[in-house]
Protein backbone atom coordinates (compact mmCIF):
# COMPACT_ATOMS: atom_id res chain seq x y z
CA UNK A 1 0.00 0.00 0.00
CA UNK A 2 1.40 3.38 -0.98
CA UNK A 3 1.38 6.04 1.47
CA UNK A 4 -1.03 8.14 -0.36
CA UNK A 5 -3.64 5.22 0.02
CA UNK A 6 -3.58 6.22 3.80
CA UNK A 7 -4.80 9.41 3.85
CA UNK A 8 -8.57 9.28 4.06
CA UNK A 9 -11.16 11.60 4.86
CA UNK A 10 -13.40 12.00 8.13
CA UNK A 11 -16.25 10.80 6.61
CA UNK A 12 -14.56 7.70 4.54
CA UNK A 13 -12.52 6.68 7.67
CA UNK A 14 -15.34 6.55 10.43
CA UNK A 15 -17.23 3.42 8.85
CA UNK A 16 -13.84 1.53 8.44
CA UNK A 17 -13.05 2.57 12.24
CA UNK A 18 -16.59 1.26 13.09
CA UNK A 19 -15.97 -1.86 11.41
CA UNK A 20 -12.56 -2.59 13.33
CA UNK A 21 -14.52 -1.36 16.94
CA UNK A 22 -17.05 -3.94 16.25
CA UNK A 23 -14.24 -6.45 15.66
CA UNK A 24 -12.98 -5.81 18.69
CA UNK A 25 -9.63 -3.46 17.66
CA UNK A 26 -8.87 -0.39 19.98
CA UNK A 27 -8.30 3.16 17.98
CA UNK A 28 -5.67 4.96 18.81
CA UNK A 29 -5.52 8.67 17.69
CA UNK A 30 -3.15 11.60 17.66
CA UNK A 31 -2.79 14.91 15.84
CA UNK A 32 0.24 17.73 15.21
CA UNK A 33 1.70 19.81 12.49
CA UNK A 34 4.59 17.58 11.95
CA UNK A 35 6.25 20.23 10.11
CA UNK A 36 9.44 18.86 9.49
CA UNK A 37 9.57 15.39 10.19
CA UNK A 38 12.04 13.88 12.92
CA UNK A 39 12.82 11.34 15.25
CA UNK A 40 10.47 12.66 18.18
CA UNK A 41 7.56 12.03 16.03
CA UNK A 42 8.17 8.54 14.89
CA UNK A 43 8.84 7.43 18.63
CA UNK A 44 6.01 9.08 19.32
CA UNK A 45 3.60 7.31 16.98
CA UNK A 46 5.41 4.19 17.54
CA UNK A 47 4.52 4.44 21.11
CA UNK A 48 0.82 5.76 19.96
CA UNK A 49 -0.02 2.42 18.13
CA UNK A 50 1.32 0.49 21.38
CA UNK A 51 -1.76 1.29 23.01
CA UNK A 52 -3.85 -0.38 20.15
CA UNK A 53 -4.32 -1.88 16.78
CA UNK A 54 -4.88 1.01 14.62
CA UNK A 55 -3.27 4.49 14.98
CA UNK A 56 -5.07 7.37 13.13
CA UNK A 57 -3.14 10.64 12.97
CA UNK A 58 -4.86 14.11 12.14
CA UNK A 59 -2.21 16.78 10.51
CA UNK A 60 -3.15 20.17 11.00
CA UNK A 61 -3.88 22.34 7.54
CA UNK A 62 -1.13 25.23 6.51
CA UNK A 63 -3.82 27.47 7.56
CA UNK A 64 -4.11 26.56 11.32
CA UNK A 65 -0.05 25.48 11.42
CA UNK A 66 0.93 29.50 10.57
CA UNK A 67 -1.69 30.24 13.29
CA UNK A 68 -0.01 28.17 15.97
CA UNK A 69 3.67 28.31 14.78
CA UNK A 70 3.60 31.92 12.84
CA UNK A 71 4.74 33.49 9.79
CA UNK A 72 6.98 31.37 7.48
CA UNK A 73 5.42 28.32 8.92
CA UNK A 74 4.39 25.47 7.60
CA UNK A 75 7.59 24.71 5.35
CA UNK A 76 6.39 21.64 4.17
CA UNK A 77 2.84 21.52 2.42
CA UNK A 78 -0.18 19.93 4.41
CA UNK A 79 -0.32 17.39 1.36
CA UNK A 80 3.49 16.60 1.55
CA UNK A 81 3.19 16.40 5.15
CA UNK A 82 0.08 14.17 5.43
CA UNK A 83 2.11 11.83 3.17
CA UNK A 84 5.19 11.77 5.05
CA UNK A 85 3.25 11.16 8.27
CA UNK A 86 1.32 7.79 6.46
CA UNK A 87 4.45 6.37 5.34
CA UNK A 88 5.33 5.70 9.01
CA UNK A 89 4.79 2.15 9.54
CA UNK A 90 3.01 2.68 12.51
CA UNK A 91 0.36 4.62 11.35
CA UNK A 92 -2.75 3.04 9.68
CA UNK A 93 -4.57 6.40 8.32
CA UNK A 94 -4.11 10.42 8.04
CA UNK A 95 -7.02 12.63 8.26
CA UNK A 96 -6.19 16.31 7.37
CA UNK A 97 -8.26 18.70 9.36
CA UNK A 98 -8.67 22.34 9.50
CA UNK A 99 -10.43 23.22 13.32
CA UNK A 100 -8.54 24.95 15.59
CA UNK A 101 -8.61 22.07 18.14
CA UNK A 102 -9.55 18.58 17.53
CA UNK A 103 -12.30 18.03 19.29
CA UNK A 104 -14.68 18.34 16.34
CA UNK A 105 -12.40 15.31 14.65
CA UNK A 106 -12.43 13.14 17.38
CA UNK A 107 -16.47 13.60 17.91
CA UNK A 108 -16.07 12.27 14.04
CA UNK A 109 -13.82 9.27 14.61
CA UNK A 110 -14.87 7.89 17.77
CA UNK A 111 -11.60 6.65 18.65
CA UNK A 112 -11.11 4.37 22.00
CA UNK A 113 -7.78 6.19 23.04
CA UNK A 114 -6.21 9.68 22.17
CA UNK A 115 -2.40 10.76 22.72
CA UNK A 116 -1.15 13.71 23.90
CA UNK A 117 2.47 14.62 24.68
CA UNK A 118 3.49 14.75 28.09
CA UNK A 119 3.92 18.63 27.85
CA UNK A 120 -0.20 18.21 28.51
CA UNK A 121 -0.38 16.31 31.17
CA UNK A 122 -2.45 18.04 34.35
CA UNK A 123 -3.62 20.86 31.32
CA UNK A 124 -7.50 20.43 30.89
CA UNK A 125 -7.50 20.09 27.19
CA UNK A 126 -11.08 20.67 25.16
CA UNK A 127 -9.88 16.58 23.33
CA UNK A 128 -8.99 15.64 26.98
CA UNK A 129 -12.99 16.55 27.80
CA UNK A 130 -14.44 14.98 24.03
CA UNK A 131 -12.75 11.43 24.61
CA UNK A 132 -13.94 11.05 28.17
CA UNK A 133 -17.34 12.46 27.21
CA UNK A 134 -17.46 9.94 24.43
CA UNK A 135 -16.33 6.93 27.09
CA UNK A 136 -12.51 6.87 26.25
CA UNK A 137 -9.27 7.55 27.22
CA UNK A 138 -5.87 9.67 27.13
CA UNK A 139 -2.67 8.61 27.18
CA UNK A 140 0.38 10.96 27.72
CA UNK A 141 3.66 9.96 25.40
CA UNK A 142 7.19 10.20 27.17
CA UNK A 143 8.94 12.94 24.78
CA UNK A 144 12.51 12.71 23.25
CA UNK A 145 14.64 14.92 25.34
CA UNK A 146 16.27 18.19 23.28
CA UNK A 147 14.13 17.16 19.71
CA UNK A 148 11.45 19.98 18.49
CA UNK A 149 11.17 21.26 14.82
CA UNK A 150 11.40 24.50 16.34
CA UNK A 151 14.96 24.08 17.24
CA UNK A 152 16.00 22.28 14.36
CA UNK A 153 14.59 25.91 12.29
CA UNK A 154 16.55 27.74 14.64
CA UNK A 155 19.70 25.37 14.12
CA UNK A 156 19.24 25.94 10.21
CA UNK A 157 18.80 29.37 10.13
Amino acid sequence: MKARDKIVTRHKLRPLLERAQKRGKQVVFTNGCFDLLHVGHLRSFEQARGHGDLLVVGVNRDRRVRELKGEGRPVIPEAQRAEMVAGFAAVDYVVLFDEDTPSALIRALRPDIICKGSEYRGQPTEELRTIQELGGRCVFLRQTPGIRTSRILERLA
